[in-house]
């Protein structure tokens, strides 16, 4: 089981902090369904808001996992991305994991030209070069590394372009690319490395499909763009 937490962790998160803002000044929300099992079992929108140079994002994530009619397994979480032009300056984020609280306050330093992080699993500096590990943004795709939304801790990862394909998805069809992406670090354990496929559709900037397979198949299914 408790390998089984840690890997939800790492999802519900998903190389620099750079989000090319403005191909996300169309939107005023995203809202992901999250499936287990071809189940569904929760959300995670995005909201956001702007004013002059400066963009807010707020997230709402929230699903609970039953086996055998028990719920075995909730998260509930909230966070904020503040960015002024295209660089981010600020984050917070609380989730509760089955009544366990982790956390992430990050702030840009620009004296240092650093993000300093105080986190549930880590704290310390890092560098700009990172992202925030949320499927909003489609710059995950071309980062190297990048910061857990609910911990704070640094993920080295690889991204690999797969192959283009079409499907069809809420009764909307889509040409996407399909990605994988993989921890650097192949030594990880089993639990703790990253392993997605995910599918973007790069006419409108957008990731719209996530998975994973641990104890289940997971995934995350763009719903609504507003």
């Amino acid at each position: 089981m408790k390998k089984f937490v840690i890997f939800i962790i790492i999802l519900f998160l998903p190389s620099i902090s750079v989000a090319h803002m403005a191909h996300y000044n169309k939107f005023n929300k995203i809202e992901m369904e999250i499936f287990r099992n071809d189940k569904l079992i929760g959300f995670s929108k995005f909201f956001f808001s702007r004013k002059g140079d400066k963009t807010v994002i707020t997230n709402h994530t929230k699903f609970s996992v039953k086996i055998l009619g028990a719920n075995i397994f909730k998260v509930e979480g909230y966070s904020e991305e503040i960015y002024i032009k295209e660089m981010l300056i600020s984050y917070n984020s609380e989730t509760l994991q089955n009544n366990k609280k982790k956390y992430v306050k990050l702030n840009f330093d620009k004296d240092k030209n650093k993000f300093i992080i105080k986190g549930s699993s880590y704290n310390g500096e890092a560098s700009i070069e990172n992202i925030i590990g949320h499927w909003w943004n489609h710059k995950i795709l071309q980062a190297t590394s990048q910061i857990s939304p609910v911990s704070g801790s640094i993920k080295e990862q690889i991204v690999t372009f797969i192959n283009r394909e079409k499907f069809t998805q809420y009764n909307q069809v889509f040409e996407v690319e399909h990605f994988t992406l993989k921890s650097k670090n192949i030594n990880l354990p089993e639990d703790k490395k990253l392993d997605f496929n995910v599918w973007y559709d790069p006419k409108n900037a957008i990731i719209i499909r996530i998975s994973y397979s641990r104890m289940g198949n997971w995934e995350y299914r763009l719903k609504t763009v507003e």
